[in-house]
């Protein structure tokens, strides 16, 4: 049932910055490009040719000094500032704002030789040495003070520099040592659970720890789930992704708080990773923190949907920042260097892949990094300026891209609205995969990833958001493996469906409590009562086995699926599709329930493609939702939407033929005019700014 005819804004954009102070880059107007600058590594001439092409190629930012610690401290209280005050002139007289950087990304070798303690450690008790970056344990307080003081010098030289537009901390927190085993993460880690708990025999309860012989007597016993002889008491190994995601957090708010005292009015970020492969940070815990959120983005060369899973973390970057725009701090230009197999973009892709992400609520599309690197572990990541300098292709690109958002200029500001909305939670996550559980295959993402591609592929925009966000705006909830849930946040789901709209739970949700708990009674626990049903015992599927599903009415068909399976009883439900094969033959499959006004269905297996895509199709009519307009499979639509009334269809074809879509307005990128049809060209983009 839908709710409305219009398309509500189901996360208001509030001009309330998140963390207190301009929540924008000062001085920044239009789109922002750029990208991280590491001038340390080039000569003179060199950095007098950068700013040129800086200019030429319509660059208005850059981040500075992320890994200049050695550079600016080559000794421990020896400060050479001096080719930074020159850069950071330089920069400003060009026009360019500088996001500069806290500096303390990767301590210099004097630091780690002189305290050793200061080095992360792993489960097994391996200690991650110098000699790549991020060689520091965020809890050790030798580290958090050098750190600190490097902030502080860094604020007290620039506070007042015209070019300083945002700072940036440290860099990517988390992304090499999400989690530390040493001694002083140890030692934190009983704190913070004394804290959590109040008690030992509350951390006892909550742990469950009268199986195994595993009561603690004292915070003290505790240690962090390093190497055991076998599987980690499961509740432990929750909390410390908890734990471990909170003192990550904890360093960059010391950080921001040191450079806030000095410099109040400029904005402070730190670069997320909200993308499918990183799962450490709970960014939707840390977003509040932030003046502006930040993402860095890597597409995935063996993925053939890697558009897809663009889009997807551009959504997920969009939901952690309460929907507004949000900077791209970092893409590649072409090919990384750190995957198995490394892979060139294709003519157009660089520009589909930035616009893509200025189409789902980016403000700012910057890259790693400005020149290619001539030595070091990351010589062979492509840049704005490659090894092979003017001419080439990715100059070209570079310089077409910045002139591509020039043009895009009005879009600034806009926001993406949308009708349907995804819940992803990473304590469900985390716990989802744990280990113990009735199959070790099962991956939180998929569901999420394969629900969410058939969402892609009929235009419907998605907020991707967590259980606990305000839902009242969205017509279409969809609830991927939510294994993991408060009663709260079962609650404000099931009020979706109670007030009108439709809810879509898959399998493994509801299934236990926040401290990893099952919900005793029958599964799937916190929505049994939602989804009318009741599943008495998991069939799992073994790496080679399928099932057939048949369904009737709007899920009419067979089907395939594989991995997961359920003896599902009816409560209330009616079935939609049922088992026609194995164990389960004759039970529901799928169901859908009339809740309220509204509906909940519940997907009991894992679908294959097919399957998927005709449960989407299914609920999105339940719903009465469509896409944004209609358009060719494999072609990108989404709309932006300004606060003057004026809105941006963004049109990306991603396939390698001509395509045809209806839209009306002016092509920002070209200065054409679309009457009703517009044409897009294999691998090309248009922006409508609409009549």
């Amino acid at each position: 049932m839908a709710l409305t005819d219009a398309n509500p804004s189901a996360t208001p954009v509030s001009s309330t910055p998140l963390g207190g102070v301009a929540g924008w880059p000062t001085g920044l107007t239009g789109l922002g490009y750029g990208g991280d600058y590491n001038p340390e590594q080039w000569p003179q001439a060199t950095r007098l040719e950068d700013v040129e092409m800086m200019i030429e190629a319509g660059v208005n930012i850059v981040s500075v000094a992320i890994f200049a610690w050695a550079t600016l401290e080559p000794d421990e209280g020896q400060y050479e500032f001096g080719w930074l005050d020159e850069m950071m002139d330089r920069l400003h007289a060009a026009g360019i704002r500088v996001a500069l950087a806290t500096a303390t990304a990767s301590p210099p070798p004097w630091l780690t030789a002189r305290h050793p303690e200061i080095l992360p450690q792993l489960a097994d008790g391996t200690v991650l040495g110098q000699g790549g970056r991020q060689s520091y344990a965020v809890t050790h307080p030798v580290f958090r003070q050098y750190a600190l003081t490097m902030a502080t010098v860094m604020a007290e030289r620039y506070k007042d520099h015209p070019a300083l537009a945002l700072w940036h901390v440290d860099n990517e927190i988390g992304c090499h040592v999400p989690r530390d085993y040493s001694d002083a993460a140890a030692s934190a880690f009983r704190s913070w659970l004394a804290e959590r708990y109040g008690s030992i025999d509350a951390l006892n309860e909550a742990w469950g720890t009268a199986f195994w012989s595993q009561r603690y007597s004292a915070f003290e016993d505790i240690l962090p789930p390093r190497t055991a002889p076998t599987y980690a008491n499961p509740t432990q190994q929750l909390d410390f992704d908890r734990f471990s995601s909170r003192a990550l957090l904890g360093y960059y708010q010391d950080l921001r708080d040191t450079l806030r005292a000095i410099t109040p009015d400029v904005p402070i970020t730190t670069n997320f990773m909200a993308s499918t492969g990183t799962k450490g940070m709970d960014y939707f815990d840390w977003a509040a923190e932030l003046d502006v959120i930040s993402n860095d983005h890597y597409t995935g060369a063996d993925n053939d949907d890697r558009h897809i899973e663009l889009a997807f973390s551009a959504d997920l970057t969009r939901g952690i920042g309460g929907g507004r725009p949000w900077i791209l701090m970092e893409h590649s230009t072409s090919a990384v260097n750190w995957q198995p197999r490394n892979r060139t973009k294709a003519p157009g892709e660089m520009l589909r892949n930035s616009l893509a992400h200025v189409a789902r609520g980016a403000d700012s599309v910057m890259f790693f990094q400005w020149r290619q690197s001539a030595a070091g572990a990351e010589k062979f990541h492509s840049a704005m300026v490659p090894h092979a300098g003017r001419d080439s292709d990715v100059w070209a690109n570079t310089v077409a891209l910045g002139q591509a958002l020039r043009d895009l200029a009005p879009v600034q500001g806009s926001t993406v609205r949308s009708r349907v909305a995804m819940v992803f939670d990473y304590e469900a996550w985390w716990a989802s995969e744990l280990d113990s559980h009735p199959t070790q295959e099962l991956r939180y993402l998929d569901q999420a990833q394969a629900l969410y591609k058939q969402l892609w592929l009929r235009g419907v925009s998605t907020d991707v958001v967590h259980p606990g966000a305000d839902l009242s705006g969205y017509d279409l909830v969809i609830v991927p493996t939510l294994y993991l849930v408060s009663d709260a946040d079962a609650a404000n789901v099931a009020a979706v469906a109670e007030r009108g709209g439709t809810v879509l739970v898959t399998y493994f949700s509801g299934i236990v409590t926040p401290e990893d708990h099952v919900r005793l009674g029958g599964y799937p626990g916190a929505f049994r009562d939602l989804l009318g049903v009741r599943t008495e015992e998991f069939y799992t599927l073994q790496a080679t086995e399928t099932v057939t599903v048949s369904g009737g009415g709007p899920l009419a068909g067979t089907y395939s699926a594989d991995l997961w399976t359920e003896k599902t009883h009816l409560t209330g439900a009616q079935a939609v599709a049922v088992h026609d094969d194995g164990a389960l033959a004759g039970l529901p499959a799928v169901t859908r329930n009339a809740v309220g006004s509204g509906s909940a269905w519940y997907s009991a297996t894992r679908f294959e493609e097919a399957g998927t895509a005709a449960l989407v199709e299914a609920v999105l009519a339940d719903a009465g939702v469509t896409g944004e307009i209609e358009a060719p499979a494999g072609v990108e639509v989404v709309r932006r939407h300004g606060a003057d009334g004026a809105s941006f269809l963004f049109v990306l074809n991603h396939t390698d033929a001509e395509a045809s879509v209806k839209a009306s307005g002016l092509d920002l990128l070209t200065g054409s005019t679309a009457t009703g049809d517009l044409t897009i060209a294999p691998g090309a983009v248009a922006v409508i700014q609409e009549s």
